[in-house]
């Protein structure tokens, strides 16, 4: 594949940013080479209103860094509705349960991980298209950084130009599961939905993806850092049509 048709189809993927983040579970060693173009995806939409002042602490969580070899553009947090941004949040209905364990609401479009004492970190997330959804407990079975991703073959036959990443898209600023992917199963089965990384953080508070999780790009890196293997994932849903599995 020659570099244009490479980053010509890399734009295309950031466009879709997960139409169908059901990828094979394949362990992939760790990508440390050169950082990869920067995705156009970072890239601020004029339609986008600035919102919230400058503060030191979001301005650190979400700066720009490298990160295993690529660097991450800082993401705009102005941007983003302060509700979204990662914070230490009151979570009262988290009690009782263990500490690690990530609840997803989707209909709030929050992702919670549960801390003792009744309180959470909480992330803002943008979650499934009605008809991509998904709902149910589940546990994190594998965790992997810079995660390769494989378009499913129905994903492949609905856009042919996906075919060049038949044997897997490499890690990068364009791969649909960003800088980090928590890999769900059930009853000792791949879900095949994720919690993973996007560069697109205007669609954080949205329902955009095919059912998986999406997380700013240094959220997921900062719920990767804290969430153990094998913790509990509880998946809330709201009015929204749940994918059959």
């Amino acid at each position: 594949m020659t570099f244009k048709l490479s980053i010509a189809v890399g734009a295309a993927i950031a466009t879709l940013m997960l139409a169908g983040c059901a990828d094979n579970p394949q362990k992939e060693s760790l990508n440390t080479g050169a950082a990869a173009p920067m995705a156009a995806a970072y890239a601020s939409p004029e339609t986008m209103p600035a919102a919230g002042d400058l503060d030191a602490t979001w301005k650190a969580d979400y700066a720009a860094r490298d990160d295993d070899g690529f660097h991450l553009p800082a993401i705009p947090y102005q941007k983003v509705d302060p509700q979204f941004r990662r914070q230490e949040v009151s979570y009262p209905e988290g009690i009782g349960l263990e500490p690690g364990t990530v609840i997803v609401d989707t209909p709030d479009r929050f992702l919670y991980l549960i801390e003792p004492g009744g309180k959470a970190m909480r992330y803002g997330i943008g979650v499934g298209r009605s008809g991509f959804s998904w709902a149910g407990d589940a546990e994190v079975h594998d965790k992997q950084h810079w995660p390769k991703w494989f378009p499913p073959k129905e994903m492949i036959a609905r856009k042919p130009e996906l075919e060049p990443y038949a044997d897997g898209m490499q890690p990068g600023l364009t791969n649909p599961l960003g800088a980090r992917a928590l890999y769900l199963w059930q009853n000792g089965k791949d879900t095949l939905f994720r919690l993973h990384g996007t560069p697109e953080w205007w669609t954080i508070g949205t329902a955009a993806s095919s059912g998986c999780i999406r997380l700013m790009n240094q959220d997921i890196i900062d719920l990767f850092s804290r969430v153990p293997l094998n913790a509990k994932v509880i998946v809330k849903q709201g009015n929204e049509k749940l994918a059959s599995r």
